[in-house]
């Protein structure tokens, strides 16, 4: 397979850089030298491993002999990788788990030991956590009970299919295990299928409206604002697990940004040019079709990012046009950046942009495969285990589907994303400059509702939280179960809860976290309350979609949201 993490965010110039350049590799070489100035401490851990093992060795052999002994290492509680029977009914596989556990520990330890600088120990860390991952016994047919035991029944052939999709993957996914089964998908039949019509295209966006399903609607239109890197569709992944169908069910007259995946001929648009051209020209649009003088928007990850960016220009210029905003997984503080800031400093950004000057713009997968890279015991090493070692196919899951299908970032605008966003943290600190002009967030008055999730990695909760300091106007906060993803597709079921504080948020965001109430069921629930009350007074719904400056072009979703990376 394919070096993962090189691979995903692709080889900058220069000779060391083209075979690591994230500097993982070089991070954990300068391990060495630090533990050298520690031997007492190196010496501590060793010895510790070596008590560990010999305990675990002594487990084992009881446990031959039928006696229910616990080892001296346990795997931690979200590790999915020795559940299987085998690892605690079976003494060889028992020490094969304890043996691999102890030294992931010992690791660790030594990791602690160095004391690295603080960027450069987290890229060791995550540098070795990913190469821990990768030595799994788990990832190997003799350590893999599952696979043997499907070898055994299959009489051979699951190891002949898995060694097909080996190849296939080398062949044709760059050596990265496939993750989903898109064959039964397909945008527009069985996603994406709010009925809507495209009522504007430009060379950057379409904007979609909802037809009505309700006999009124609230007076002030919504418009959902998504990442520039995914396809809009998250907001409308299929019946039941829509967002934007349950927005249009609860009486809000909807509209939908869907990007155009960038080329080469889009490498010179700025961030300014994505905020110009796609947002604010898109409340343009929406405020002339329906006669609005306000526009409600709600937005995703990057998506909300920009909206924040862009409302503090509105500020600037005395710009009104949007009523309130809602922000989902959003960063508009990037100084507890999460597991992706291990990407993103000086010298990678700068790699980056070798790279993109090149193309005009970064390839989606590199990009998916960098976030692949973040959680790879669950996207990347499951697969190995299921398509390559079991000979399965990969799971059908629209969620998968949907997250397979990313866009391409054009040069100009994402490495100043990158740099005015990760690396420098302007505009929290009113440094971003739009056009030459500085922006102040604290300008930016509008009511917001920030929903964050539990177990978001990339936008951890509490960096979500700053955004109700960030931005100036008056601020709900929602704490959802689940992660970065399935936090926001949150329909109705048995297993939503979701946390809230009312009245003013205190500026800790574990005091908040000490004050909130559960509320079970989804966040979806508490955000059409607010959203009603930001959407006005209800009138009659509309007979026609668009209007006649902005005709109906084609029915949602459109042609862009076609365009393969």
């Amino acid at each position: 397979m394919l070096d993962p993490i090189s691979e995903g965010l692709g080889a900058a110039e220069g000779p060391l850089n083209s075979v690591d350049p994230v500097s993982f590799g070089r991070a954990l070489l300068g391990v060495g030298p630090s533990l050298l100035r520690h031997p007492l401490g190196v010496l501590s851990a060793g010895t510790r491993w070596s008590l560990g093992f010999a305990a675990a060795v002594g487990a084992s052999v009881e446990r031959q002999f039928g006696r229910e002994v616990t080892g001296p290492v346990a795997p931690a509680p979200n590790d999915k990788r020795f559940t299987d029977p085998a690892f605690t009914g079976n003494s060889a596989y028992f020490l094969m788990a304890q043996s691999y556990l102890l030294g992931r520990k010992m690791a660790s330890e030594l990791l602690d030991l160095a004391s690295l600088e603080t960027k450069r120990a987290a890229k060791a860390r995550f540098g070795a956590n990913f190469l821990l991952d990768a030595l799994s016994p788990t990832n190997t047919l003799v350590g893999n009970p599952e696979a043997i035991r499907e070898a055994f029944n299959t009489g051979g052939k699951s190891v002949v299919r898995g060694l097909g999709n080996m190849v296939d993957d080398v062949r044709h996914n760059r050596g990265w295990p496939t993750q989903v089964d898109v064959a039964d998908f397909e945008v527009g039949v069985n996603m994406a299928m709010t009925p809507g019509q495209v009522v504007y295209r430009s060379e950057l966006i379409e904007l979609i409206q909802y037809q009505p399903q309700t006999p009124d609607v609230h007076e002030t239109p919504l418009l959902f604002c998504p990442a520039w890197i995914n396809k809009y569709y998250i907001s409308d992944l299929a019946p039941g697990k829509s967002l934007i169908e349950w927005a249009v069910q609860h009486g809000q007259t909807c509209f939908a940004i869907s990007y155009r995946n960038p080329d080469e001929s889009l490498r010179d648009l700025t961030f300014e040019d994505y905020w110009l051209q796609g947002p604010a020209d898109a409340v343009r649009v929406v405020k002339a079709i329906t006669g609005a003088e306000q526009v409600n928007t709600i937005s995703v990850c990057l998506g909300g990012t920009l909206t924040a960016i862009g409302m503090a220009k509105n500020a600037l210029d005395g710009d009104q046009s949007i009523k309130s905003s809602t922000f989902l997984n959003t960063h508009t503080d990037f100084s507890i950046p999460g597991t992706l800031g291990v990407f993103v400093d000086e010298a990678t950004v700068a790699g980056l942009e070798r790279k993109m000057k090149k193309d005009g713009y970064l390839d989606a997968d590199k990009m998916a495969h960098t976030f692949d890279a973040l959680r790879a015991p669950d996207l990347v090493f499951q697969y190995i285990g299921n398509n390559w070692l079991q000979g399965k196919n990969p799971p059908a899951f629209d969620l998968l589907v949907w997250n397979k299908d990313g866009t391409r970032m054009p040069a100009k605008m994402h490495s100043r994303y990158l740099r005015s966003c990760f690396v420098h943290n302007e505009f929290s600190r009113g440094e971003f400059s739009f056009n030459g002009e500085k922006l102040d967030p604290k300008k930016v008055d509008s009511p917001i509702f920030v929903l964050s999730a539990v177990d978001d990695h990339i936008v951890p909760w509490k960096s979500a939280y700053k955004t109700t300091k960030v931005l100036g106007g008056p601020a709900t906060f929602v704490l959802s179960n689940s992660g970065h993803i399935a936090g926001i597709v949150n329909p109705p079921n048995p297993k939503c809860r979701h946390w809230i504080v009312e009245g003013e948020l205190p500026d800790d965001p574990d005091l908040w976290r000490a004050q909130a109430v559960r509320h079970d069921g989804t966040w979806w629930e508490s955000w059409t309350t607010w959203i009603a009350l930001q959407g006005g007074p209800c009138k009659p719904a509309p007979q026609r979609l668009g209007n006649d400056t902005f005709a109906p072009l084609e029915p949602a979703p459109g042609r862009y949201v076609h365009t393969q990376s």
